[in-house]
């Protein structure tokens, strides 16, 4: 049996006077369509192999286009203007990795994000599959690009910025991305020496854009985890259209493999829309809403965890009660105006809200025994740890967010001219209330501080009992932004070469202000360029070369130090980056292959240094530190199978800080090896039983360091990190398979049930250390906190 996998091609087809042409036929040699009454057309082709497209319409010259190759599940859009001369389009080429961006924007499929398995699948589980991007934690949708951290990262949807919650600390308290996968159109990421007009962060940019229906369609998941249901909808004219999604999600399945027993109930429900309203060919509306709840209870009962040497191993009970009950709830409304002046002029106005309420309170008690392994933990004389320790915490916070933004884009052949302006408001009320009580023995330990030295009996020790660690902080924090860029690209044709470049400039000003805080303003300038050539060779390359200043205006977090007191003064974090890099397109097995590489290099001033506790970040508030990251990334892209889009990644990082000019020392985000493969087969004589395979090896990062303690001292890293995650479906229906009107499976446009096992060789994976003392000699050791072992989930994917 014959196996081919599709894209798609779409656009409107338009006449001399930029009016839709009805009735318009579509054709290859295979497929055909035509079309519907505002010139809009969808056809789907074969993919990984050349194809002629021929556009005609009755009083109007045919338009061909010739030798398209477009990759499995790549949508491509093309929008012709049929004239009374024959016209002739020049060869198109799309690889496998999409048609070639000369900004350094990577195009990534649409249509994998819903197959490939992943603990938290989605658009974050591809990003962490590419070489400059790292995460240890699968329950996180957090991640780290070449150096930086998880606060470091624009995201989008339709040019709309989407933030995350704040007080999330531990992965097992995330549930749903901020991403609906199933309403996902198009997806594009830059990992550095990105354009000005992306924002003002120091590491990365992640686009997403929505999609904009054709036809009604419903898409419907269900899983052990969970399930999505996703409705789009357009109307007769096409003039409104809207996509609807709704989720739900429990993590029980995943939180009960963990070496901790406890009694799970973490519920995550979200439902966003997305509205286009075309008034006309001139001015169309879009709308955005979205509302989370996100609800963690966690009643923790016992640990058991196995530690150490081969020669010396080691064992940690420990024994809980109480629990811990967090909950998150945002909500997400924007609307996007958009106004086409003529053929060249673009202006767009955004506004958006975004607002949070947060509550994190917990009250847990752990007893601890800590021995030799193999032994009776019950017996205090073997045990060389008895303990117990008190975490308590009421932490609230209610934020809001409000953004709006003007831009504009003058094109004029191939010279682009954009600009921006976007005024940000940032309205923070928070109250922290923290404190960790630790017993040894019977005798409180109180901080390692100096108004707690115990010299007894040369002098009385009066000190009172306090926590261990213990914070009370209640701020207000008001924060006015404005911001904007400007930039001009160009393509031009030097002696039968391609050269494009890019040079743009971004600037902000912030004020701070709040109750009991001093009102303070800074500035920031940010030039960024970039440069592309196309060699006319039979090779088909491609160089770039990025470079620029990125900044980091400081957000409420970063202005907060470890003991809840906002800092005002904190100045933006500054980097320059330098990136190279080369893209190669190939054939190779008669099908084709993208190998991507580049080298990068960031010299980082003004930083703040922060601790990483699984996904909880602590800033100093103080720009006291410097740093540096560089690396190489090389990433092969290519049908390994035909019909299949695969690639494998490597990827080398090191960052290091130097903080108060005391030496450089690891950053927490210095993962320094990483090799990722993302992997796709079927059966050849069963094409509709698939096979997906997810597989990420990194090295271990800093682990850490015990509260009070010298990080200088504490530079030892968490083991590597090895997982892969397998998942095989059965495609009953698809574009390829389709069924009678009699058949009871003609209403299904997708239908598909699978497998996914996570964790498929149950590799212990751990993301931070908690900190446990020895009882005679003092020493603390570093407990690994292990992530999820192997779990089974069942599928089943519906379209209608």
């Amino acid at each position: 049996m014959g196996y081919a996998q599709t894209a798609t091609i779409t656009g409107i087809i338009l006449d001399e006077q930029n009016q839709p042409i009805p009735n318009a036929n579509i054709n290859t040699k295979k497929y055909g369509t035509y079309t519907d009454s505002t010139g809009y057309y969808i056809l789907q082709i074969t993919a990984d192999q050349k194809t002629t497209i021929t556009f005609s319409h009755i009083g109007h010259k045919n338009v061909i286009l010739n030798s398209l190759v477009l990759n499995t599940n790549e949508t491509y859009e093309f929008n012709p203007v049929l004239k009374t001369n024959t016209i002739q389009v020049d060869e198109v080429t799309v690889t496998a990795t999409g048609e070639k961006k000369v900004d350094g924007v990577i195009n990534l499929s649409t249509k994998q994000i819903t197959k490939i398995p992943g603990a938290n699948a989605g658009v974050e589980t591809i990003l962490k599959l590419l070489p400059g991007v790292n995460s240890n934690n699968e329950l996180s949708t957090q991640y780290a690009v070449r150096g930086g951290n998880y606060d470091e990262n624009l995201i989008y949807i339709n040019e709309i910025e989407v933030y995350k919650p704040f007080l999330i600390r531990s992965a097992q308290q995330e549930g749903l991305s901020s991403i609906n996968t199933n309403m996902v159109q198009s997806i594009k990421f830059s990992s550095g020496g990105f354009q000005a007009k992306y924002g003002d962060k120091l590491s990365s940019s992640l686009n997403i854009t929505y999609k904009t229906p054709v036809k009604l369609q419903t898409q419907i998941d269900l899983s052990l985890l969970g399930a999505s249901a996703t409705l789009e909808t357009a109307s007769k004219n096409k003039k409104l259209t809207s996509i609807t999604g709704v989720r739900y999600r429990n993590n029980n399945l995943f939180l009960n493999s963990t070496n901790t027993n406890a009694n799970f109930n973490p519920t995550f429900a979200d439902i966003q829309s997305y509205f286009t309203y075309k008034f006309s060919e001139k001015f169309r509306l879009n709308l955005l809403g979205n509302i989370s709840i996100n609800d963690y209870k966690n009643e923790p009962l016992n640990r058991e965890t196995n530690f150490g040497t081969i020669n010396n191993p080691q064992t940690l009970v420990v024994h809980y009660q109480g629990q811990e009950n967090n909950r998150y709830n945002t909500a997400l409304g924007a609307i996007k105006g958009k106004y086409y002046v003529n053929d060249n002029l673009t202006f767009k106005a955004i506004s958006s809200i975004y607002h949070t309420t947060e509550e994190e309170y917990s009250d847990v008690i752990a007893a601890y025994r800590l021995g030799a392994a193999d032994t009776d933990l019950n017996d205090t004389n073997i045990s060389k740890g008895i303990g117990s320790q008190y975490n308590r915490a009421r932490n609230d916070l209610d934020a809001l967010l409000f953004n709006f933004e003007v831009k504009g884009m003058h094109r004029k052949n191939n010279k682009v001219l954009e600009m921006g302006i976007k005024y940000t408001h940032e309205d923070i009320r928070d109250q922290l209330r923290e404190s960790e009580f630790i017993d040894s023995v019977g005798f409180s330990i109180r901080p390692p501080l100096l108004q707690f030295i115990n010299d007894q009996p040369n002098t009385p020790f009066t000190a009172p009992l306090v926590p261990f660690t213990g914070i009370n902080a209640t701020n207000f924090v008001k924060t006015n932004r404005f911001s904007g860029y400007l930039q001009y690209s160009n393509t031009i044709n030097w002696n039968q070469h391609s050269i494009y470049y890019n040079v743009g400039i971004r600037s902000q000003y912030w004020t701070v202000s709040g109750t009991g805080i001093q009102k303070k303003s800074h500035a920031i300038l940010s030039p960024r360029f970039q440069f592309a050539w196309k060699p006319n060779w039979e090779k088909d390359m491609l160089f770039r070369v990025a470079t620029g200043v990125y900044h980091q205006p400081p957000f409420y977090r970063e202005l907060r130090n470890q003991n809840g007191i906002i800092n005002p003064n904190v100045k933006a974090q500054k980097a320059i980056h330098i990136v190279a890099g080369n893209e190669y397109s190939f054939l190779l097995w008669e099908r084709p292959f993208t190998l991507i590489s580049e080298i990068y290099y960031k010299k980082i001033s003004n930083v703040n240094p922060y601790t990483l506790e699984d996904v909880r970040i602590r800033y100093a508030a103080l720009n006291n530190a410097k740093a540096y990251a560089y690396g190489t990334e090389v990433r092969l892209n290519g049908a390994f199978v035909p019909g299949t889009e695969s690639w494998i990644s490597i990827g080398y990082l090191k960052t290091e800080e130097n903080i108060d000019n005391r030496g450089y020392i690891f950053r927490p985000t210095d993962q320094r090896l990483k090799f990722g493969i993302l992997f796709q087969d079927y059966v050849p004589n069963m094409p509709q039983l698939k096979m997906y395979l997810n597989l990420v090896y990194n090295t271990g990062v800093p682990g850490g360091s015990p509260s009070y303690a010298d990080s200088y001292i504490f530079q030892k890293r968490l083991r590597d990190y090895k997982r892969a995650d397998l998942g095989i479906s059965h495609i009953f229906v698809d574009a390829d398979k389709k069924y009678p009107k009699n058949h009871w499976l003609h209403g299904f446009k997708d239908l598909s049930v699978g497998i996914e096992i996570f964790n498929l060789f149950n590799n212990q994976n751990s993301i931070t250390n908690t900190w446990v003392r020895d009882v005679d000699s003092k020493q603390q050791y570093a407990i690994p906190n292990f992530m999820t072992s192997r779990v089974l989930n069942l599928k089943l994917s519906m379209r209608l």
